[in-house]
């Protein structure tokens, strides 16, 4: 025992230590790639995430809602390249 550190400041110390540690193995486990199973490559996917997914609607395609398409005029076609070219700029 520290003679100058009271009795709580060292079993705060040692809960902080634990915590410290407790969270660098967790940070260890999830950056090491592949931990998920959907992250590993050539697994097949199960049926339930299957069933997920098509559970989600279509967007476009035969079962989905039509695509839309709007026409712009000459000027708005121009302004939309100048804001294209405006935010292409930027990076």
């Amino acid at each position: 025992m520290l003679p100058s550190v009271s009795i709580l400041q060292q079993i705060g110390l040692g809960v902080l230590l634990v915590v410290v540690v407790l969270w660098a193995v967790g940070l260890i486990r999830l950056a090491r790639p592949g931990h998920h199973p959907a992250a590993a490559p050539g697994r097949p996917r199960s049926r339930r995430s299957r069933a997920r997914l098509d559970a989600v609607p279509r967007q476009t395609g035969p079962g989905g809602p039509p695509a839309e398409n709007v026409e712009l005029t000459p000027d708005e076609r121009r302004a939309f390249d100048d804001l294209v070219r405006q935010l292409t700029s930027r990076s």
